[in-house]
């Protein structure tokens, strides 16, 4: 994945509906290979930014923070 693709977190403040749109069109240009589509492919092209921009749910800080700690528990072990 490239690593110039902003990641959204959603946290505090969440991020906002612009952002998210922002985010789900540079996606779907890096897969996608083309900045802009072509007048065909145009209908599909914007589904595809409104299908990415509608999975993204909000994500909340404590929730993540627990997923993160279990995966840390998972690879390292528990804490000494």
């Amino acid at each position: 994945m490239c690593r110039n693709i902003k990641t959204l977190f959603n946290f505090d403040p969440p991020a906002t509906e612009i952002e998210i749109r922002d985010a789900s069109l540079q996606f779907v240009r890096k897969l996608s290979g083309f900045s802009v589509p072509s007048k065909a492919n145009e209908e599909a092209f914007e589904r595809a930014v409104e299908a990415v921009a509608a999975a993204a749910p909000p994500h909340n800080r404590e929730i993540e923070a627990a997923k993160a700690r279990a995966r840390s528990a998972a690879r390292f072990g528990p804490r000494a």
